[in-house]
């Protein structure tokens, strides 16, 4: 029997029963994403080194975050992979879509294919393929080796241990990696744009910029929001390429947020400034996620 109150309430209304339905999922997210999350907070908070007693350092652990010139350099080279990662991946994502959205290829699912293949193959095996291929006897110096013979300036270079072209030498990489994952959300995004909508703008005169301008990019701005922030979060999530190719080398050329952590976990055994970077680092991931969304939000209102 239920009760007048229950048989007043309309179908498909919240019961107290559905909590019990989303308990089991709501206990597994709590005890290893949200309690690592405070306990690494509270951490943070002291100095440490992972064996034995904590010292209580208050936001000591942070104002070095800050103030630290290595440290700050980490978190600027993660922006600089943002743009490798992100906004690099999504613009020439842009160009093949709008060449796809004028003209019909052949064999379109197959490239689509290629071009995704880089984001299921294991990102430590994608670092060492690309070390060899960086290598001073691989491939890419090979290559720039053969344009040299043929009357151009020898380009070849050891650049992963380049000071200044081992942090683009990695983040050409995620560009590779990327550029896939923008290419699959575009293309299904540019299917859902009515074709009627090309044929108006081809009908009054636009040329293939004004047209993108006008009805792929409006048509697309859902899309490039989850590809930005995918790869922005990759970006600076970045540890394995990094770890696997450079170390963070050639000195502190390429070191990231996340090696970081790493490095002043398990290497130097300050786990208290470990703990501060990356909480820095979620809040850093956060605000640029955050900021991605509401731009895409904002405009699609606008629009």
């Amino acid at each position: 029997m239920t009760s007048p109150r229950e048989r007043e309430r309309p179908p498909g209304a919240p019961r107290a029963v559905g909590w019990l339905y989303v308990l089991p999922a709501l206990l597994v997210y709590a005890a290893f994403l949200v309690w690592p999350v405070v306990r690494g907070v509270w951490f943070s908070l002291y100095e440490w080194d992972g064996l034995g007693t904590g010292t209580w350092a208050g936001l000591s652990n942070y104002a070095r975050v800050a103030t630290d010139a290595s440290l700050r350099g980490a978190f600027g080279h993660a922006l600089v992979l943002v743009v490798f990662y992100a906004v690099i991946p999504c613009l020439l994502a842009f160009v093949l879509v709008a060449v796809v959205s004028r003209t019909r290829v052949r064999g379109l699912a197959f490239f689509r294919t290629v071009l995704f293949l880089p984001q299921v193959i294991a990102m430590v095996a994608v670092a060492v393929a690309w070390q060899w291929m960086y290598s001073p006897d691989g491939p890419v110096n090979g290559f720039l080796r053969l344009l040299h013979a043929l009357g151009l300036p020898d380009w070849s270079r050891g650049w992963l241990g380049d000071f200044d072209l081992a942090l683009p030498a990695v983040g050409l990489v995620g560009t590779w990696v990327e550029v896939g994952l923008a290419m699959v959300l575009f293309l299904a995004g540019v299917q859902k744009i009515p074709r009627e909508l090309y044929e108006a703008a081809r009908i009054d005169g636009a040329g293939p910029v004004a047209e993108f301008r006008a009805v792929t990019l409006p048509g697309l701005r859902r899309e490039l929001g989850v590809a930005l922030t995918l790869t922005s979060v990759a970006a600076l999530r970045n540890f394995d390429l990094v770890y696997v190719t450079t170390k963070g080398g050639p000195g502190e050329a390429t070191k990231v947020p996340a090696y970081e952590v790493y490095h002043r976990t398990f290497e130097t055994g300050e786990v208290g400034l470990a703990c501060a970077i990356g909480v820095t680092l979620a809040a850093l991931v956060f605000a640029l996620t955050a900021g991605i969304s509401r731009l895409a939000e904002g405009r699609r209102g606008a629009a």
